[in-house]
C-alpha cells in the first residue's frame, strides 16, 4: 500500500478556461480547436458539457462537431493561456498540506495531478476532508472546477475521478474495487486502450473482473513476460508506485501542421517539411540536447497515416541537418497520393543522468 493518494482533475479545463475569459459563455455549447473555424479542417481539443451532450468529443473534426451542434461556439485553441492556468492551478496544490505536512504533487498533464502526503497519510485516516480542501483551493484561485478521485494507490485514485465527475469526488479501495469496477469493460481501466481490450476480448477477458482473475500464464503467453502480469494487476486495481513530483523530461519534441488545401507538389510538400523541422529544431535547443532520431508523420486524403523513422549517424540540433534528414524520408512514402497533414518528431538523446524512473 502506498497511503492514500488524491487525483485532482479540472473539469471540462480548456473550455473552462475560456469560459472564464468569456463569460457570456457560460452555460452555451463551447467547442475549442484548431483556429477555431468549423469550415476548415481541424479537430476538436475539448468541448463544454453543453457541446458533449450533442455528442461533440475530444478529436472530432470540426466539421463534424458543428453539424452536431450548428449552435455550438467555435474558439481556436490558446495554449499560452491553458499553461498559464495550469501553473495557477499546480501552484494552488503545492501549497496544501495534509496532516500538518506539505504535500507531494505529481503533475500528470495541464489539468491533472496526484496528490499525497508525504509521509503518505496511514489509510486508517480519513482523506475527504484533503480532497475537499482541494477542490475549494482550486476553484478560489483560479475559478475553475474540479473533480478528485480518492483512492489507496494511484491507479485506483485515477480511475475513481471519473466516477465523481463532475465537480466531486468519489472513493475506490481494495474492498470497493470489484464491487464498483467489476462488471465494467477492460477499457475502463487507466492504460488499457480499444485495441489492448480486443486482444484481451479474444482471450474471452471482457470485464475488468474477468482480467483480475485471469491465468498470469495466458496472459504473458499472449503479451509477453511484462506486459501481461502487468495487465493482470490492472484488472486486481494494484499499483505500488509512489506519488513522484520529479519534474517530466521530454523524450521527443514534434509539431504537426494540417493543410486547409491537399498538398500534391512534392516540392513544396518537401518546403513544408523543412519548415515544421527548424520549428521543433527550436523545441529541443531549448531543451539543451540533440536529436538522435527524426520521424516523419504524413495522411494522405481521405484519412491514411503513415510514419518514418531514421536514427541519425551522430546525435546533432543543427537544424539543416535535422531538415536534411526529415525530407530524406519522404523518398520512403508513396508519392502519388495527396497529402493532408504533416508532422515531424525529433526524439533527443537522454539527459545526463538519465530519465527519471
Amino acid at each position: 500500500m502506498t497511503g492514500w493518494v488524491l487525483h485532482v482533475d479540472l473539469d471540462q479545463f480548456i473550455a473552462a478556461v475560456e469560459v472564464l475569459r468569456r463569460p457570456e459563455l457560460a452555460g452555451r455549447p463551447v467547442v475549442v480547436g484548431g483556429r477555431g473555424d468549423p469550415t476548415e479542417r481541424g479537430v476538436v481539443a475539448t468541448a463544454s458539457y453543453e457541446a458533449r451532450a450533442f455528442g461533440v468529443g475530444s478529436g472530432m473534426p470540426l466539421r463534424v462537431a458543428a453539424r452536431r451542434c450548428p449552435d455550438a461556439v467555435f474558439l481556436p485553441v490558446d495554449h499560452p493561456a491553458y499553461d498559464a492556468a495550469s501553473a495557477r492551478v499546480m501552484a494552488t496544490l503545492r501549497e496544501l498540506t495534509w496532516g500538518g505536512a506539505p504535500v507531494v504533487v505529481e503533475v500528470l498533464g495541464w489539468d491533472e495531478a496526484f496528490v499525497a502526503a508525504d509521509p503518505p497519510a496511514a489509510l486508517g485516516s480519513d482523506p475527504q476532508p484533503v480532497a475537499d480542501r482541494a477542490r475549494a483551493a482550486v476553484l478560489e484561485a483560479t475559478g475553475l472546477h474540479s473533480s478528485v478521485g480518492i483512492g489507496d494507490n494511484k491507479l485506483r485514485a485515477k480511475i475513481a475521478t471519473d466516477l465523481g465527475k463532475p465537480r466531486g469526488t468519489f472513493r475506490l479501495t481494495a474492498d470497493t474495487w470489484l464491487p464498483v469496477m467489476g462488471e465494467r469493460p477492460t477499457d475502463a481501466l487507466w492504460g488499457v486502450g480499444r485495441k489492448t481490450a480486443a486482444r484481451l476480448g479474444d482471450l474471452g477477458l471482457t470485464t475488468v473482473a474477468e482480467l483480475a482473475a485471469a491465468d498470469p500464464d495466458e496472459l504473458a503467453a499472449a503479451f509477453g513476460p511484462r506486459t501481461g502480469p502487468w495487465l493482470g494487476r490492472l484488472g486486481r486495481g494494484v499499483d505500488a508506485s509512489p506519488v513522484d513530483a520529479t519534474p517530466w523530461v521530454p523524450r521527443a519534441h514534434g509539431r504537426e501542421t494540417t493543410f486547409q488545401v491537399d498538398l500534391d507538389d512534392w516540392e513544396r510538400i518537401a518546403e513544408e517539411v523543412r519548415t515544421l523541422t527548424r520549428r521543433v529544431a527550436a523545441d529541443i535547443d531549448a531543451e539543451g540536447r540533440p536529436a538522435a532520431r527524426v520521424g516523419l508523420k504524413v495522411r494522405f486524403v481521405p484519412f491514411t497515416t503513415v510514419t518514418r523513422s531514421l536514427t541519425l549517424p551522430v546525435p546533432t540540433a543543427d537544424p539543416a541537418a535535422l531538415a536534411d534528414a526529415a525530407v530524406s524520408l519522404l523518398a520512403r512514402v508513396d508519392r502519388t497520393r495527396a497529402v493532408r497533414l504533416l508532422g515531424v518528431r525529433l526524439e533527443m538523446v537522454p539527459p545526463p543522468d538519465g530519465y527519471p524512473r
